[in-house]
């Protein structure tokens, strides 16, 4: 027996896709952009005020990437619906792509499940995100791409503050990230981190691996510390910093999508 459609009809959708003919060399993707949980699902089994954290998406993230496509007239694809429901950004093998815990905190609604409401909620939801990305990238065949996610980070985790105000990381090739880094620091006001709060990995990431290197196109992985994007005024200013990296690096980093990266 298979479960039920995950969305009602009057939901919001699993995705948007905001700008999608925009000229910019440069595709955005936000995969954690709501805290949103299907009415079916009834909120996991969580008061409102934990989907409101970032375990159960990135605060501020939506809002820089909505500024930063509109700064670059570029392509964005935006999450619809809360990483606990199902991580788009985690390959399916992986426990943290329908967790039944995330950061200590149990998510009721995620234990127990039948193959068939797991299935539901990837059709419902994860496929649609990325098939999305991958008509956004389809129709700018030809096109020099490059590809950023836009995520956030808490600025303590497990009691550990974290002194990046940005990180930018890689998988296999380091360029563009390193051309970002190197734009972002050039002010000295910043802590720019190396792969970190978090490196990309095969085992734990999708977005890059599949749609950035899977095709060939650079790409890297912003993270903002919340703190820092917290406000619309402050999501706003990061958008333009953002805006004015990508711009002192553009002609270099749309160069390297016809290099392709020396292999190991």
């Amino acid at each position: 027996m298979t479960a039920p459609a995950l969305l009602e009809p009057d939901e919001p959708p699993p995705f948007e896709v905001v700008n999608p003919d925009g000229p910019a060399s440069v595709v955005l993707v936000c995969d954690h952009a709501s805290c949103r949980v299907p009415r079916r699902l009834d909120g996991l089994g969580l008061a409102a005020a934990r989907l409101a954290e970032h375990i159960a998406w990135d605060p501020g993230a939506a809002e820089v990437a909505r500024r930063l496509a509109a700064l670059l007239d570029a392509p964005l694809v935006l999450s619809g619906y809360s990483r606990l429901v199902v991580d788009l950004n985690r390959p399916l093998a992986n426990p943290g792509c329908i967790a039944e815990q995330s950061a200590g905190v149990a998510v009721p609604g995620n234990r127990g499940l039948s193959p068939g409401e797991r299935e539901a909620r990837l059709a419902a939801l994860f496929r649609p995100y990325h098939a999305a990305i991958d008509r956004v990238l389809d129709g700018r065949a030809g096109r020099p791409t490059v590809l950023l996610a836009i995520h956030s980070f808490t600025p303590v985790l497990d009691g550990v503050a974290r002194p990046w105000h940005v990180g930018v990381s890689h998988g296999r090739d380091p360029r563009l990230a390193a051309l970002l880094r190197g734009a972002l620091a050039r002010g000295g006001d910043l802590t720019v981190g190396d792969n970190e709060p978090y490196p990309i990995e095969d085992w734990i990431d999708y977005t890059i691996p599949v749609h950035g290197e899977g095709r060939g196109l650079p790409a890297a992985m912003i993270e903002l510390r919340q703190d820092g994007v917290r406000t619309p005024e402050a999501a706003a200013a990061w958008g333009h910093r953002l805006a004015d990296a990508w711009k002192r690096i553009e002609a270099e980093a749309v160069a390297l999508a016809a290099s392709p990266p020396a292999r190991p």
